[in-house]
């Protein structure tokens, strides 16, 4: 399919470029340094007309109508007898009597008149590569968060509707297969609601988290994307960070993720000869997985004298699960240090440590 995309440099539209390429269509991408000739004679040639150009926040309320509705009419007007599919990027804001919503209704007006056209009313969209202080609110709280920098909300009770790129795009998509019969309104099926006292809130727990090492419910799909978002916003020379280090006789260990569904992920390095554990747990259940070097794990049911031991060595990958009930322990038999990923069911709390200790060789 031969596909013109209009404000193809944009944040939507080189999104949507990109996976017209990558699908294999053949793509005009047209920006604000293409003629009007030659946007003309490509929209004549083309099997649709993607038309993202549009006029956010110009420095003249006059671009609106000149962006917005004129640039498709002069489209349209210009295709003379070809009437390829158009998908409209129009806005909620097309309801509301302000500039910008008035030239968003007028290029729907004219779409109607032509007849072969889906019209997407987009709300605020947010994902990687948006612009700060432009795009959308959201990516100027990630710029500041990522950066340390304050951000202003004036009234934070206030809800905003969002839309995420991936799903814009796959709308696009789906309209561009799924012509429409004459002009219809269509929508991005998944939208989410937040005020932005709470998408501020959420942000800056994403900075948190390098410190505090919670991981947010990403059961919640605007949280999966959001964090991909802001993570896109951190400067090239922060992307890594130290975890905090406990040392002492034994070896190390750190603390790496945690969550209140999942709990806790550490990991330690354990010298020869030591033994790490000695203890068991009631409800908090555990898994051991050596990286490096090699190790007894030993149980011992609290109500028995039988000792069980698995050998393990970091090439096996062989995760040994820690029942409740069983002390336990994981001794460093080999001559190097011994590296060991864990993961628990809880995250450690010193209020309730469901942590009984007791040797596992009496």
């Amino acid at each position: 399919m031969k596909v013109l995309v209009t404000g193809a440099q944009g944040f939507v539209g080189h999104h949507v470029v990109d996976a017209l390429r990558r699908q294999g269509d053949d793509v005009f991408a047209a920006d604000r340094t293409t003629s009007s000739a030659a946007l003309l004679e490509w929209a004549r040639s083309a099997d649709a007309i993607v038309h993202l150009a549009g006029a956010n926040r110009p420095p003249n309320e006059s671009e609106f109508t000149e962006v917005n509705r004129d640039l498709i009419a002069q489209i349209v007007e210009g295709l003379g007898e070809a009437r390829p599919l158009i998908v409209f990027s129009s806005s909620t804001q097309a309801d509301l009597d302000n500039p910008y919503g008035l030239s968003k209704r007028g290029g729907e007006e004219v779409l109607q008149g032509y007849g072969n056209a889906v019209i997407l009313r987009l709300p605020n969209i947010f994902g990687k590569e948006s612009r700060p202080f432009y795009n959308t609110v959201v990516a100027t709280f990630c710029h500041n968060v990522a950066r340390g920098e304050a951000c202003s909300v004036s009234d934070p009770s206030r809800e905003v509707t969002f839309v995420y790129i991936d799903d814009v795009v796959a709308t696009i998509l789906d309209s561009l297969g799924r012509p429409p019969v004459g002009v219809e309104f269509r929508t991005v099926p998944t939208e989410y609601k937040r005020t932005l006292g709470q998408l501020l809130s959420e942000i800056e727990s994403f900075r948190e988290m390098r410190t505090s090492l919670l991981i947010p419910d990403l059961s919640d799909r605007f949280l999966v994307s959001l964090y991909a978002t802001y993570l896109s916003f951190l400067p090239q020379d922060d992307f890594a960070y130290s975890l905090l280090k406990r040392e002492d006789e034994r070896g190390s260990l750190a603390e790496f993720v945690k969550s209140k569904q999942f709990g806790q992920i550490f990991v330690s390095r354990t010298h020869p000869g030591i033994t790490r554990g000695n203890h068991f747990h009631h409800t908090k259940t555990e898994k051991f997985l050596v990286l490096e070097g090699e190790a007894v794990i030993r149980f011992r049911h609290a109500a028995s004298d039988e000792v069980i031991e698995y050998p393990v060595k970091g090439e096996e990958y062989r995760v040994v699960d820690i029942p409740p009930g069983y002390t336990h322990s994981i001794e460093n038999v080999g001559q190097t240090e011994l590296v060991t990923l864990f993961w628990a069911s809880e995250i450690f709390d010193p209020e309730r440590m469901d942590t009984i200790f007791e040797a596992v060789k009496r």
